[in-house]
């Protein structure tokens, strides 16, 4: 019986050993200056809210070739929310944008999206902003990538994208703490 157990955790600590080598590291929030909410950084890719045009600054001196915004087309045209032309400011930086809107009935969550992000990112060439308002969606976005498109366990990529911004989905609240997630294997 012992050796059963002890063959179990070892096979639990070597899948757990292959997810973390295909997965980043956890995001850790860094210094939000120049962006709302949340700056949260893992590996070469950044996770935020609404940059400003001194977050973007920041952002090229560190390197950054590629933005990627969830924003919906009304957000971004409502000037009260964002103030300048985020493509043409991150053009006029260097930076490749890409917006790949999310949210509201005109721009559903769904596979497309996912496959539009993933492709983004493996053409991404060296550091890449990912962001929406607050970094909600970014971080719900790049959960969903980490487990559709690098293999990483849902639960992990769960608490990838909590470290980011993703917050406690409000299933999880209601029943008192963390969920575990699982799917079915044609959906990985």
């Amino acid at each position: 019986m012992i050796n059963k157990i002890i063959a179990g955790l070892c096979a639990t600590l070597l899948c757990g050993a292959v997810w973390a080598a295909d997965a980043p590291p956890l995001p850790e929030k860094v210094d939000a200056t120049g962006f709302r909410d949340v700056l949260a950084k893992t590996g070469d890719v950044y996770i935020s809210g609404q940059p400003t045009v001194e977050g973007l600054e920041r952002m090229a001196k560190d390197g950054v070739k590629t933005v990627v915004s969830f924003r919906t087309p009304r957000e971004m045209n409502n000037r009260d929310i964002v103030p300048f032309d985020e493509a043409a400011k991150a053009a006029e930086l260097g930076m490749k944008y890409v917006n790949i809107p999310l949210g509201g009935d005109d721009h559903p969550y769904n596979p497309d999206a996912l496959a539009t992000f993933a492709k983004v990112m493996e053409e991404a060439n060296g550091k890449t902003l990912v962001h929406c308002t607050v970094g909600w969606r970014a971080s719900h976005a790049w959960a969903a990538y980490l487990v559709k498109y690098k293999g990483v366990d849902i639960n992990e990529a769960t608490a990838h994208g909590r470290a980011a911004n993703m917050g406690v989905p409000p299933m999880e609240s209601l029943l008192g703490g963390d969920v575990t997630y699982s799917l079915p294997e044609g959906d990985k």
